[in-house]
C-alpha cells in the first residue's frame, strides 16, 4: 500500500477500534470506526485513502482529499505557527507546508498552488509551494493543438500561468483569454505552442475556433457560461431587453444564435437558450 494515493484493499478483521484492511503483501493498516458504515463487511475490498494522523500513525480514511501524492492543487491556507502553513486538504489534520517549502510567507486564507510530495526522513505527507521544482521543464511529450489538463493557477501581467497534466508549466496569454476563468479553476486547454526554450503556450479554446467563431456568438456563449448555461433571451425577446443583457441588436443576437445553432453548441427552448 502506498501512503499519499488512494489504494484498494480488503477488510480482513473487525476490532474494538475499527476495521484492519490488507493489501496483496498482507499489510496491514486501520480503518477508524468513524468510517465504518453498515454497507462495508468482511472480504469486502474497498478504496481508502493512507496517510498518518495526528498521532503520526499509519491510517486509512473513505475520505477522499483534494490532492493525492506527487498531485498539484489551489489550496487555503487555515493557519500559520512557527511550524509552517497549514493547509485545508480536505482530511481533518490538516497539510503543513514547511517554511522551506514555501516560495513566500503563506498568509491565513489565502489560496495557493500546492505540491503533495513524502518528507523523505519522517515518511510524513507534507505539501511544497515551490511548485517550480516539481514539474518538468525538458523532454516536452506535448503535441501541438493536443487537449491537456489545465490547473489555473497565478495571474501576470501576460497572461495566466497553468500547470499542464499535472506534469509541464504553460501559459494562456491575455489575448487568448475569451471567456471567464478564475485561479483554481480545472479546466480543458489546448497546445498552441511549444518554444525552443521549453515554454509552452496555451488555449482555452481548440485552435480556429476564434478563427471560426461568430463575434455576436462569442459574447452569447460566455453570457452562457456565466449564467449556469441558460439564458432567458430567444428571437422573439424584445429589442431592448436583449440589449440590456447582451449589449447587442436583435439583428446580431439573431445572427449569433443561429451560428451557436448550426454548431450544435445550444438547444433553442420556448424561454430561451440552452448549453449543450
Amino acid at each position: 500500500m502506498e501512503i499519499g494515493k488512494i489504494n484498494t484493499l480488503k477488510i480482513d478483521r473487525e476490532s474494538d477500534f475499527g476495521f484492519f484492511l490488507t493489501d496483496e503483501d498482507n499489510n496491514e493498516v486501520l480503518l477508524p470506526n468513524a468510517y465504518i458504515n453498515d454497507n462495508i463487511k468482511i472480504n469486502d475490498e474497498i478504496d481508502v485513502f493512507i496517510y498518518k494522523d495526528s498521532e503520526d500513525r499509519i491510517v486509512a480514511t473513505t475520505q477522499i482529499p483534494y490532492i493525492q501524492l506527487n498531485e498539484f492543487a489551489y489550496l487555503q491556507v487555515k493557519d500559520v505557527n512557527r511550524y509552517g502553513a497549514f493547509i485545508d486538504w480536505g482530511l481533518p489534520k490538516d497539510l503543513m507546508v514547511p517554511y522551506a517549502e514555501q516560495k513566500e510567507k503563506m498568509i491565513p486564507d489565502e489560496m495557493y498552488p500546492i505540491f503533495l510530495l513524502k518528507d523523505e526522513k519522517t515518511n510524513r505527507l507534507i505539501g511544497s509551494n515551490k511548485i517550480n521544482r516539481y514539474l518538468t521543464h525538458d523532454n516536452i511529450s506535448l503535441n501541438i493543438g493536443e487537449e491537456v489538463n489545465l490547473l489555473l493557477y497565478k495571474m501576470t501581467d501576460l497572461g495566466m500561468s497553468a500547470i499542464i497534466n499535472n506534469t509541464y508549466k504553460g501559459l494562456i496569454f491575455k489575448s487568448d483569454i475569451h471567456k471567464s476563468i478564475h485561479l483554481g479553476d480545472k479546466v480543458k486547454g489546448y497546445v498552441k505552442q511549444i518554444r525552443k526554450d521549453g515554454k509552452i503556450d496555451l488555449l482555452l479554446e481548440a485552435a480556429g475556433y476564434k478563427k471560426s467563431i461568430d463575434k455576436n456568438a462569442e459574447i452569447i456563449l460566455n453570457v452562457l457560461k456565466e449564467d449556469k448555461g441558460f439564458l432567458n433571451l430567444t428571437d422573439k425577446s424584445d429589442p431592448e431587453e436583449i440589449k440590456y443583457i447582451l449589449g447587442m441588436s436583435k439583428k446580431a443576437f439573431k445572427k449569433g444564435l443561429g451560428f451557436l445553432y448550426k454548431q450544435k453548441i445550444i438547444e433553442i427552448l420556448d424561454d430561451g437558450i440552452k448549453l449543450l
